[in-house]
């Protein structure tokens, strides 16, 4: 096994530049075979100059043309497929001077999607992190900031928008049939930030004002044929701008604001400053194309890149380390603005289990695992191997933190005071905690451990009630367990939101700040035992280690206040039966159906309390993990809350019915997505009785969210109208390429069926199908990764196949996209949890990959540590 991975960056290592840019001039021909780049750039000594120093320049598959210094050809240069290291500069380079470089990069064989590429003959880019090498040599890192005029040519027939950063400054006519558009950006970004598109495309406008009066200019520009699904895009981009007024006095600061849709795109979306490029999935949306939670997406996602306008832009990261600085606190900027657009305490209570879902399922994963890291790394081989739901998700948890901690005026106060002091600069996450700190005069020199610390603590709770004394006493110690390179942890800084439960009515809710390994409390003149509710809104990132009796937890499911914890009751009590193997008792029941009947709850509330643990969770809650039992388990847990719920059930899939024109609002959507389940559920209880129903709905839908959900229950249930529907929804959607990804996903998450073939034969047999692109990460997505690393059930089967495959795709992806191959390597890296003959056969797989002499850096870093611990 070749196990050399590449150079390591160690965050303590940190050195300013030598050099900095004031002023940068681009000037790019655009072709698609071969573009011509010409960059102009003043170069100023850096704070950490040293006299004679070389200036050196990142580059990545260039072809070099050209150097000139101050306006004279310079020879006294080194090249390598890396860098451009510029010798005997002007002045021993003391003083400002001048780089002008022409080189050459290569759009349409470019698969990475990183720099300038080719999508459906029109131009995009990718800069963040390090893309902008592969467009022109340049110090390209984030802690570099310039202003940037750009002049894009283009031939006009093929290329007749030409898009830049900033505002649109001067158009010209060229000859032979090319045009000019000259931008400016007005504000000194990094490179990461850069943004070009060019191409046929069209947009959707609107004219806003903003709290200040000023008008700005908002533009969706996407193919043509995609126009009339940008409504709700834009939208959600009015509604956030709004927001972010209102929320944190941010305001637009550019005449225009532009996003531009991409099918071919690694990520979600970008914040390039002032022109978004987004994945089309993020974009596009109507009634018969879009599911709800589409609509949910576009509009969080929407939100995101715009929060990043000063959360990453007007103020960014000096390096790369310090990536959750912005995205962390972006996200928790959407959050925040997803629950606040749900419109009611209780819509912001499911967007906040929906999110807590998402980081248990996958970001706790990832902190027990050989990938673990804190949300700011203190290395990394391939920073693109950091873009991880730890720096996201949890570094958003993390802020949160600071929201429970400061108050929500407090939170304010200190954002106000970090863009007082950095609007402008590249800084660190240090920096934003001495706002926050110092904003509220509050020492929170122990909360920087969860920047420095990786894994999730463990936080242990006993309890005892002296009926004598009338006194509660509550002792909580924290403990995490050692991760790779942190065999011992600091304590941490937990805030705990808990209210005492009584039938005589509870106690205030408080704040508890555990900052010791062991803390205890004392509480007085409690008259009768009570239940205990802690980390009441998920307050902290935590595992609690309670030992709560069924009754406690029945008591929390149907009588507590915080619609967090009354779902984590629920949880906590199917999670419990499920891995003893136990069916649901009668106690439980009753509270589901009282749950179900209860004409007070959320419909969204009630869709996600009756939702069993995902399988990747349970499968964090033990070690020699056997799949197949835990999915049989679940399955017939399942299977008997169906049956003793049919009833309810069939109820509420009539009551929950939508009728009228389609709206895309929480409440609607809430209906929908109960009613769904609700279907779903009468097909497990009794497939031969419900199919019919499920057939009707698929074909009289007038919306993707029903019409889908109608065809999920009938491929999961192998009802026999599923081939029929499968092939009738491929034909009514093959022209629509974010359908069609749909139908590729339903089929590859397919679970194990006795009747059925082999969801792994489906998905060779997919593999091969004609709309299937190797070189398109939205379809990849939507079909391996669906399979390797959302079918868990499927995947993990004994004779070790579908490792093969994992395997088999990860080598054949790898040459064309490293990016999405090193996040499907993933897959495998916790495979060390399973018991045999799982985990020899995963050993296996990962071996195969590692044999390979040719993989990317990227591929390679996640292979070797798994293999490693």
């Amino acid at each position: 096994m070749k196990t050399d991975l590449p150079q390591s960056f160690r965050r303590l290592e940190y050195q300013p530049p030598n050099y900095t840019f004031r002023h940068v001039e681009l000037d790019i021909a655009l072709d698609p075979a071969r573009t011509i780049v010409k960059s102009r750039i003043e170069v100023l000594p850096g704070a950490s100059h040293v006299d004679q120093i070389p200036l050196v320049l990142q580059g990545q598959e260039l072809e070099f043309v050209s150097l000139r210094i101050d306006g004279e050809a310079h020879k006294h240069f080194e090249l390598t497929p890396e860098t451009l290291t510029i010798h005997s500069l002007p002045r021993g380079g003391k003083e400002a001077f001048i780089v002008e470089i022409i080189c050459v990069c290569y759009p349409e064989k470019n698969t990475t999607l990183m720099g300038l590429y080719v999508s459906n003959g029109n131009f995009f880019t990718q800069c963040e992190a390090e893309g902008f090498r592969k467009i022109t040599y340049f110090l390209d890192r984030p802690d570099v900031m310039a202003r940037y005029r750009v002049v894009l040519r283009a031939r006009e027939t093929e290329c007749p928008v030409l898009l830049a950063n900033g505002n649109l400054i001067a158009q010209e006519k060229l000859p032979n049939g090319w045009h000019s558009a000259t931008w400016e950006d007005p504000f000194p970004k990094p490179s990461y930030l850069f943004a070009l598109v060019a191409g046929k495309l069209e947009c959707i406008e609107e004219t806003i004002t903003t709290s200040s009066g000023a008008k700005k200019l908002l533009q969706i520009w996407v193919e043509p044929h995609d126009l009339p699904k940008t409504r709700h895009a834009m939208d959600s981009l009015i509604a956030s701008i709004h927001w972010d007024e209102k929320r944190f006095g941010l305001e637009l600061d550019l005449e225009r604001f532009m996003i531009v849709a991409v099918s071919d795109f690694n990520m979600g979306a970008m914040e390039n400053k002032g022109l978004n490029i987004f994945n089309t999935k993020f974009v596009l949306a109507q009634p018969e194309t879009a599911t709800d939670v589409d609509f949910a997406n576009i509009e969080s996602v929407v939100a995101h890149e715009y929060f990043h306008n000063w959360t990453g832009n007007r103020v960014t990261c000096r390096d790369w380390f310090q990536l959750s600085l912005k995205e962390g606190l972006t996200v928790f900027r959407d959050q925040e603005f997803s629950a606040d657009q749900m419109g009611s305490d209780s819509g912001r209570a499911v967007k906040r289990i929906e999110d807590v879902r998402l980081l248990r399922q996958i970001q706790f994963p990832e902190d027990a695992g050989p990938m673990a890291h804190p949300i700011r790394p203190d290395e990394y081989q391939e920073i693109n191997n950091f873009y991880t739901v730890t720096v996201y998700e949890k570094g958003a948890e993390v802020v949160r933190m600071y929201q429970t901690l400061l108050g929500k005026e407090g939170f304010r106060k200190g954002m106000d005071l970090y863009f007082k002091r950095h609007d402008g600069q590249a800084v660190t996450c240090d920096d934003f905690l001495a706002a926050m700190a110092d904003a509220n005069q509050r020492d929170l020199s122990q909360f920087k451990n969860w920047y420095s610390q990786a894994g999730t603590p463990h936080v242990k709770v006993e309890e005892r009630y002296d009926g004598e004394k009338k006194q509660y006493h509550l002792n909580l110690s924290q403990s995490c367990t050692a991760t790779p390179g942190q065999p011992q942890k600091k304590p941490f800084h937990i805030p705990l939101k808990m209210r005492l439960i009584t039938e005589q009515g509870d106690q205030a809710e408080i704040l508890l700040e555990l900052t010791q390994v062991n803390q205890s409390w004392t509480f007085d003149c409690i008259n009768q035992r009570p239940v205990l509710s802690i980390n009441r809104n998920f307050s902290a990132p935590i595992q609690l280690d309670f030992d709560q009796s069924q009754d406690d937890l029945l008591t929390l499911f149907s009588h507590d206040d915080d619609p967090f914890n009354r779902w984590e009751a629920g949880q906590k009590l199917a999670m419990q039966m499920i891995l003893e193997n136990r069916l649901p008792d009668q106690k439980l029941i009753e509270a589901y159906r009282e749950l179900l009947l209860d004409p007070n709850l959320d419909p969204a509330f009630k869709e996600l309390a009756l939702t069993l643990p995902a399988e990747s969770y349970l499968y964090e809650q033990g070690h020699d993990v056997d799949p197949q039992k835990i999915y049989q388990a679940r399955c017939a847990f399942r299977h008997a809350m169906a049956s003793e719920l049919r009833m309810e059930f069939a109820a509420i899939y009539q009551q929950m019915q939508t009728p009228g024109p389609f709206k895309s609002d929480g409440v609607t959507a809430g209906k929908r997505g109960l009613k769904n389940f609700a279907l779903n559920m009468l097909l497990e209880a009794d497939v031969s009785v419900w199919v019919p129903m499920a057939v009707n709905q698929y074909q009289t839908a007038d919306n993707m969210s029903d019409r889908y959900a109608a065809l999920a229950c009938l491929v999961n249930h192998d009802a026999k109208p599923a081939k029929s529907c499968l092939a009738d929804f491929y034909e009514r959607f093959k022209s629509d390429p974010l359908v069609t990804d749909k139908w590729f996903a339903l089929q590859a998450m397919r679970p194990p069926l006795e009747l059925a073939g082999s969801t792994l034969n489906e998905v060779r047999y997919l593999r091969q199908h004609e709309a299937f692109k190797l070189n398109n990460p939205n379809r990849v997505r939507s079909l391996i990764h669906a399979f390797c690393m959302n079918n868990p059930a499927s995947f993990h089967q004994a004779d070790g196949s579908a490792y093969n495959f994992w395997a088999e795709s990860v080598l054949a992806l790898d040459p064309v996209n490293p990016q999405v191959a090193a996040r499907l390597a993933r897959a495998l890296d916790r495979w060390r949890l399973f018991a045999e003959p799982y985990r020899s056969k995963m050993h296996a797989a990962l071996e195969r990959v590692a044999q390979c002499n040719t993989l990317s850096s990227d591929v390679r870093e996640v292979i070797v540590k798994a293999l490693a611990n």
